[in-house]
């Protein structure tokens, strides 16, 4: 019998379960009051059951998808309001003793392997800080010889020294390897903020056949890695799935049965959900993968995402291409990366640094720069954000949930999102941003439900315009 408290990857990711909830979901998709009754449900944000949710995957009755879709962005806007928070990756390291078929880091590709030098590392941060962004997230390879733990430490204690003349880089996730619970507690004294890592597929027979060697090889160890994080001390935690390698409809269960998981057995859900489809990289082709997720329902997936897990940040990268990314954030999506370099030492200057060129982990398809991302977000009326104000504040894990839940997160996290854009458009922007960003202010200033609040943020609007950062509630 399903059992979300148990510690038991076999148990709380039960194959037996996915598939009788993917067939009663089938019979019960053609009820109409049973889907009218679970979309009520879900518009009273309190979530869905991974076996209401996939109910909702067998809707294709055109005015029923649209009532999802439209109910998605409600939820979104209740919540999370009309921020979109913004970040970018910063590989360290392609060295991987892992054989994993869908990805370009695979340990049997000839390619020449690199991982950056402390000072090299400095120069990538320099980069990013100087393209606005504040909020990064570590990617590495699988090798304990060639990157170890320790040089992954190292690399986070030289990122939050730096400082520059804009400010600097003020929160630093994660997503490397499983690993164990003193791993995750040396992890959790670095400061690093939410650790992430993709189960890649919950379908146990293509896990083991898309991982044929290496230690991601062993399913259990991966599926139970975010428990022992938590363990660890580590409560912002992030799952993800590389949609393509088995089908869509059996992963998003899976990833909803282990989010349950987290929350009976932790006392909080998941931080955040990823939702990258598989691509093009070296020595993988994408269009060799058998479960490819369509343009239709790769929406579905966000969107039934959204109504399911309605308090967990949802992130998508520049795996999707412009247009339709923007189509797919409108469905609920909460953070996204932009001006992504997706390989080691790709931020840098090749020939200042004699830097190779770098070898991506996968292809992106949306190539804009942060401000050009700004500038089309803005114009659909979000309001970008640079905050990193509830990791420094010690709202985490269940703090968080709570004051997301009650509501209460809004006073704070709007406020935040428009001081950071403020100091965007202080430190880095062109005019024309410069003129879009002070309209977005304007306008979204209005919409903090406090009224002291909103006093104090046009307090330290006036401060940031005369020089002073990183002001934050």
């Amino acid at each position: 019998m399903y059992d979300p408290k148990s510690m038991d990857s076999n148990e709380f990711i039960s194959h037996d379960e996915i598939t009788e909830t993917l067939e009663q979901a089938k019979t019960e998709a053609e009820d109409p009051a049973r889907v009218k009754q679970i979309l009520d449900k879900a518009a009273q944000y309190h979530g869905l059951t991974h076996r209401e949710a996939a109910v909702l995957f067998n809707v294709t009755s055109p005015e029923i998808l649209e009532d999802v879709f439209t109910l998605a962005r409600k939820i979104k806007e209740h919540i999370y309001g009309r921020r979109i928070v913004m970040f970018a990756p910063l590989y360290l390291s392609d060295y991987c003793v892992n054989k994993c078929t869908y990805c370009g880091y695979n340990h049997d590709h000839c390619m020449t392997r690199r991982k950056l030098t402390q000072e090299e590392l400095a120069e990538e941060v320099r980069i990013l800080e100087s393209l606005g962004h504040k909020r990064i997230v570590l990617e590495t390879g699988e090798d304990p010889v060639n990157c170890p733990l320790e040089y992954v430490l190292e690399s986070i204690k030289t990122i939050y020294s730096l400082k520059f003349d804009n400010g600097a880089i003020r929160r630093v996730n994660i997503n490397i390897a499983a690993t164990t619970v003193e791993d995750y507690r040396k992890l959790k004294e670095a400061e690093i903020g939410t650790y992430t890592l993709f189960q890649e597929t919950y379908h146990k027979p293509t896990y083991l056949k898309v991982h044929p060697a290496g230690p991601k090889h062993n399913y259990e160890w991966h599926t139970e890695a975010h428990g022992r994080a938590m363990q660890g001390g580590i409560n912002d935690v992030g799952l993800g799935v590389l949609y393509g390698l088995y089908d869509w409809r059996y992963e998003t269960v899976g990833m909803l049965m282990a989010a349950e998981h987290l929350e009976a057995a932790f006392g909080v859900g998941p931080h955040t959900l990823s939702v990258p489809r598989i691509r093009t990289a070296e020595g993988v082709k994408a269009q060799n993968f058998p479960y490819l997720v369509s343009d239709d329902d790769f929406k579905k997936v966000v969107a039934v995402l959204r109504l399911a897990v309605p308090y967990t940040g949802m992130i998508l990268s520049t795996r999707e291409p412009k247009g339709y990314r923007e189509e797919i954030i409108a469905l609920g999506i909460s953070q996204v990366s932009a001006g992504s370099c997706t390989g080691v030492g790709g931020y840098a200057s090749t020939k200042k640094l004699g830097f190779e060129e770098h070898t991506p982990q996968f292809e992106p398809q949306d190539h804009r720069s942060p401000t050009e991302m700004l500038k089309d977000l803005i114009g659909d009326g979000y309001i970008p954000s640079y905050c990193t104000a509830c990791y420094r504040e010690g709202r985490t894990g269940d703090r968080f949930m709570r004051l997301a839940k009650t509501g209460q997160i809004g006073n704070v996290c709007q406020a935040n999102a428009i001081l950071t854009l403020q100091e965007y458009i202080e430190d880095y922007a062109d005019d024309e941003l410069r003129d879009m960003g002070s309209q977005a202010i304007a306008r979204e200033l209005t919409a903090i439900p406090n009224e002291k609040v909103r006093e104090k943020a046009e307090q330290y609007l006036e401060r940031i315009r005369n020089g002073e950062r990183d002001l934050r509630f």
